[in-house]
Parts: C-alpha cells; sequence; structure tokens
C-alpha cells in the first residue's frame, strides 16, 4: 500500500505476504503465455529455489553462534510461526502454552518445537543470527481466560467488520482476526481485487475497540497460508507444513515438465499454479541440457525431421519427419547415432 494512504492519527494501512508477486489471473496466465524460456527462481540469498524452500543446508558455520541460545519455535493462530529465545531456560515440552515479545506486543503461543531440531530447521532456513523476540514466561490461568475472552471478542469482530466494510461500500473479504493478549492491536487479514483506501473504515473500528487497529490486506496463497488445507496430494498444503516463504510459480514451468497446462490440474488450493511444480524443476533444467531444442531441426540417416517433444522422464525424443510425417519415438542416446556428421 502507498504512504499516501497514511492517516495523522498515526496507523498505517500494510500488506503482508507477497501481494506484488501474485500470479496473474491463473487461466489467462495460461492462456497467454507463449514462452518456452524458463527462468529459474533465486531465494533472497541468490540461490536456487531449494534454499528458498527450505531444503538446503545454508551457513553452516554459523551454527555455532546460535547452539548456545535456548531457542524454540513458537506457533500462533493462522497458522503463524516465530522464533523465540528463552533466556530464563524455563522447562518447556511441546504443547506449552508461552508468552512471548512479538513484533507488535506481547503475545501467547504455543510450543512447537525445542531443542537441537529448531536450530537445525533454522540453519536449512538461512535464517542464522537473524533477530528473534523473548520468550517472557509460561502461561498462567489468567493468561489463559484472557485467551478466552479475547477469543470471544474475534468472532464478534468478523461479523462487526462484515457490517462496517458494507456501511463504508468497501468490496474485502475477511478472512481472519487476531487480537493481541494484552490488547494493544488488533488486526484484520483481507483479500481484495485491488488496493483499498479504507481510513473511513479504521475510524470506525478504532471507535468501536478503543485500541490499535491495523488491516493487512494479503494474497491467495497467504489465505491458504492462514486457513491451511489440504493438497491434491491428500498431504497438509506445503505453505502451512514446511515452506519459508512464497514463491511466485511460473506457467512455463509447467510447460517445461510436460505437465497437462488444464487449470483444475494445475491449480493449488488456492487457485494459483501449484507451488511443488517449482520443487522438481531445478532436476528438469539439468536434465533438459543432453535433450535438443523444441522444434529443433536435424539431419538423419532416415531423413530431415524436427523435434516435436521431449520425454525427460524415459530419456526419449520425438521425432517428426519431414518427407513421410511420420512421428518416431527415439532414445536420447541412440539419437547422436541417427544424426549425419557434417564434415
Amino acid at each position: 500500500m502507498p504512504d499516501d494512504f497514511a492517516d495523522s492519527s498515526g496507523w498505517m494501512p500494510s500488506s503482508e505476504g507477497t501481494e506484488g508477486l501474485e500470479d496473474a489471473d491463473f487461466g489467462t496466465f495460461v492462456a497467454n503465455s507463449e514462452s518456452f524460456q524458463v527462468k529459474e527462481y533465486t531465494g533472497p540469498c541468490g540461490s536456487c529455489a531449494n534454499c528458498a524452500t527450505g531444503t538446503d543446508s545454508v551457513g553452516g558455520d554459523s551454527l555455532d553462534k546460535e547452539s548456545s541460545l535456548d531457542i524454540v519455535e513458537v506457533g500462533f493462530k493462522a497458522n503463524r510461526l516465530g522464533f523465540y529465545i528463552n533466556e530464563a531456560r524455563i522447562y518447556l515440552q511441546i504443547g506449552s502454552r508461552v508468552i512471548v515479545e512479538g513484533d507488535h506486543g506481547i503475545e501467547l503461543g504455543i510450543v512447537e518445537m525445542t531443542g537441537e531440531t529448531v536450530h537445525r530447521k533454522r540453519l536449512s532456513r538461512g535464517i542464522i543470527g537473524q533477530a528473534m523476540g523473548k520468550l517472557l514466561r509460561l502461561a498462567n490461568d489468567e493468561d489463559l481466560k484472557a485467551l478466552a475472552e479475547i477469543g470471544g471478542i474475534e468472532k464478534n469482530a468478523v461479523s462487526i467488520f462484515k457490517e462496517r466494510c458494507l456501511k463504508h461500500n468497501l468490496q474485502m473479504k475477511l478472512i481472519t482476526v487476531e487480537f493481541q493478549i494484552d490488547r494493544s492491536r488488533l488486526t484484520f487479514y483481507f483479500t481484495a481485487e485491488r488496493r483499498v483506501d479504507f481510513r473511513s473504515l479504521v475510524r470506525d473500528l478504532a471507535g468501536t475497540y478503543h485500541t490499535r487497529i491495523e488491516l493487512r490486506q494479503i494474497g491467495a496463497r497467504d489465505e491458504a497460508k492462514k486457513l491451511g488445507g489440504l493438497g491434491a496430494c491428500g498431504r497438509e498444503i506445503c505453505c502451512v507444513a514446511w515452506m519459508r516463504q512464497i514463491c511466485r510459480v511460473n506457467v512455463d514451468c509447467a510447460r517445461y515438465q510436460n505437465i497437462s497446462l488444464s487449470p483444475t490440474r494445475l491449480a493449488g488450493t488456492c487457485g494459483r499454479v501449484k507451488c511443488c511444480i517449482l520443487f522438481e524443476n531445478r532436476n528438469y533444467i539439468d536434465a533438459m541440457e543432453k535433450f535438443p531444442s523444441i522444434n529443433a531441426r536435424l539431419e538423419t540417416t532416415k531423413g530431415i525431421c524436427s523435434v516435436e517433444r521431449v520425454d525427460v522422464l524415459n530419456n526419449r525424443v520425438l521425432l517428426k519427419y519431414h518427407d513421410t510425417g511420420v512421428i518416431e519415438s527415439v532414445g536420447v542416446h541412440e539419437l547422436e547415432s541417427l544424426q549425419v556428421q557434417n564434415h
């Protein structure tokens, strides 16, 4: 969101996730995509998608710098996770409810991971050395009581938000609501087809709840990450289960891998191109080095032909002969012996 949407009251509209990286409308993008050139995704460190999605180890020498710290991974509502330093060395177990010092105030979460596994996870994601908040203490009965009260407020906020959107004639789809345990901030996550000037809505909500109001516009992929769900494979969607960041996936990756361009086959839970198409793209790029280009003209002992299709998994090439129109499947290793050598 641009800065000129800022208000003198101190609030600032914000966007979360990868709204700027969202794919174009899926069906239109498939129809209009004509390029077969595949550009490899590069993560923040300039590496391949493996680093960006957390499958390659990065910065192994930096692990020792954090090995002396007691770091835990804490989960919050809407599948949000964060790492926190347990400076007081409080005894914790998986599932312990804790109070942490978050980016926007005091929050209550559940311990998801402890011990050496946390260090290894941070190492694999390449985030060793990044700033972390503090784990303050275990949650007590008063905190749990406050959590139950806040849950009721959040539930009520959903209906109020929708009502006020109609009042101000704003086209916004509410995804989830989060209220800080210390009641210092009430955050609404929403999606919209375009940027929304919601200053009047924020003032209205602030007058109702008498706390800091924040609206965050997110994209379709971020929506799926917050809501969760199962993929076509039957497992939990990758952006919730393990992916560190949401990547932009080009339809050309599907073309490169000879995957059907049917939207019903390519679309994930979020309605965008499935992230998993990106995971094997590097392997296909490496394997394609030994294949001729599509539509390449070849002179063989059987006549002049062109490359119709390549089958990477079976190491075969489909050739179409110009004179007869016959299509022949040839192993990539046999292709060299068939070609006429020009001296």
